[in-house]
């Protein structure tokens, strides 16, 4: 019996960009727990790949729900870590 292959997921490009999105909310969490230089630059490079990310699903798939709501979500931590810079 041959085993389903679990990266199938992973190669979706809704659900990477759900995944990153939901990466850089925990970096942008983090940085606004530990407020440090480094914490701040490693949340605006999770956003930069979410974005990216994002940005490629909207291109590839016709799952318009969940990308526009990862662009929401995207927004909300965007505006979390500038609030933090300000």
């Amino acid at each position: 019996m041959r085993m389903k292959d679990s990266s199938l997921q992973s190669q979706n490009p809704v659900s990477q960009a759900q995944q990153s999105v939901a990466h850089a909310h925990n970096a942008v969490t983090k940085a606004q727990t530990h407020p440090a230089g480094q914490m701040i630059e490693q949340a605006e490079n999770s956003i930069e790949r979410a974005e990216r990310a994002v940005s490629q699903a909207a291109v590839e798939s016709e799952q318009t729900d969940p990308v526009q709501l990862a662009v929401s979500d995207l927004q909300e931590d965007k505006d979390a870590l500038n609030d933090l810079k300000r």
